[in-house]
């Protein structure tokens, strides 16, 4: 199937039409595929963290969220409005990564934690 030739503005922005033109019409087509897919990937990670409750899980599903919307910032595909949200996206679960992080450094409180200290 051919791609369409309307400028990238007036293409949706996770379409093949927005693709760069300097890549060939298959690959074009397999990169806005591919994106897509890891689009939709990226909201089951979003729905899995949002279904659990174990800070060590969700630090991990944050950091790969985060990794997800910095991947998809960078693509051609995506319109540069859309890019500058997955950018933000990007940012935001870092900063929910970094708090889970930081929850999971603080020293250990009460007696099994003084025990793990100590053992």
């Amino acid at each position: 199937m051919p791609l369409a030739t309307a400028a990238p503005s007036s293409a949706r922005p996770h379409s093949a039409e927005a693709v760069s033109e300097q890549l060939p019409a298959g690959t074009a087509s397999q990169l806005a595929n591919a994106n897509r897919a890891l689009w939709s990937a990226t909201l089951g990670l979003m729905t899995a963290f949002m279904q659990t409750s174990a800070p060590a899980h969700r630090l991990l599903l944050a950091q790969r969220i985060s990794r997800n919307f910095t991947t998809l910032a960078a693509q051609e595909c995506f319109d540069a409005d859309c890019r500058g949200r997955f950018d933000r996206l990007a940012r935001r679960w870092a900063g929910t990564s970094q708090k889970y992080a930081a929850d999971s450094q603080q020293a250990p409180t009460g007696v099994r934690g003084l025990l793990r200290l100590l053992f």
